[in-house]
């Protein structure tokens, strides 16, 4: 069997719970961790490594950057956090010159580059285009977290476990994003034939996953745990090739669909389903999009696009 080498950039509470989440979930055979203060990413591995008893074989030590090129995925989890009642784009300026630099060093990178840190979307494309690597093995955590938090919380208003409930949330990682309530489901019913389900209930949810990190904010001054697990999740998507259909962000070339659902998304990184496997997100599909959802998705490129271009 290949050995698996994960290595995170950033050991604050994100990289963190993203170190624990990947240990348990035992996908990585040995975890490399760095941090601008190199005290705290020592004592990070050191208290992981001291619970080596409890979760699937694996090492944990410090390493530079420099090393790290030679990882399978390199999780980025640095940059400074949302404070409360602050958006992700306004965390644009202070992290793209920090992920810029971190793109430089990781040029050579055999593996995949996992963006975790904020704004996502926006740093993705930065890192790509920083590093040079090809926009498949540059991708971001995305909407994965907003999807997750769109079944937890259809969910407990449907009174049924949230892996039964397929539905996703596409765009930005962040206010623009889009809920495809055209496409939701619950165990093959649509959605929209639910008993007592309304368009006034859609709204709601989709304002409670825009919120929710907000909320989270507020009370403690991070959101950790829940996107330690989703990245975790991701990795093992991508080291097991596991080809599943994730709502990752990545770099999209050209356009997409034709016609009445043709979207602009050239040079724009949005999280969209895409085939994640070991040669990170290789096939991005549009799902059938009901007309508003195509306005709302288009805008949100363009809210994208505007934040982009406010770093030339």
């Amino acid at each position: 069997m290949a050995h698996r080498r994960v290595a995170i950039i950033g050991t604050g509470w994100v990289g963190a719970s993203v170190a624990i989440s990947t240990l348990h979930a035992g996908v990585a055979d040995e975890l490399l961790l760095t941090d601008a203060r190199a005290d705290v990413a020592e004592g990070e591995a050191l208290d992981l490594a001291q619970g080596a008893a409890y979760y699937p074989s694996a090492t944990v030590r410090t390493a530079s950057v420099e090393e790290m090129v030679d990882a399978d995925v390199v999780v980025v989890a640095a940059g400074r956090g949302g404070k409360p009642g602050q958006s992700r784009l306004e965390l644009l300026q202070g992290n793209a010159s920090l992920i810029t630099d971190l793109g430089r060093r990781l040029a050579g990178c055999r593996g995949t580059v996992l963006m975790v840190s904020n704004p996502v979307d926006v740093l993705t494309r930065v890192m790509q285009q920083a590093s040079g690597l090809p926009p498949a093995r540059v991708l971001g955590t995305g909407t994965v977290l907003d999807t997750t938090r769109l079944r937890q919380m259809l969910g407990l208003e449907l009174n049924v476990d949230p892996r039964s409930v397929h539905a996703q949330v596409v765009g930005e990682h962040g206010d623009s994003e889009v809920v495809l309530w055209s496409q939701a489901s619950v165990g093959g019913v649509p959605l929209r034939d639910w008993p007592g389900w309304s368009a006034a209930r859609e709204e709601a949810v989709a304002h409670q996953v825009r919120r929710a990190a907000y909320e989270i904010i507020a009370r403690k001054g991070a959101t950790n745990h829940a996107i330690g697990l989703v990245t975790a999740n991701v990795l093992r998507a991508l080291l097991r090739d596991e080809r599943r259909v994730l709502t990752v962000s990545r770099v999209h070339l050209g356009t997409l669909g034709s016609g009445d659902t043709r979207l602009a998304l050239d040079g724009v990184a949005l999280s969209l389903p895409s085939i994640v496997g070991a040669g990170g997100a290789t096939d991005v599909l549009l799902p059938a999009l009901a007309p508003g959802e195509v306005i709302a998705l288009q805008h949100s490129a363009q809210v994208l696009k505007d934040a982009a271009a406010t770093l030339v």
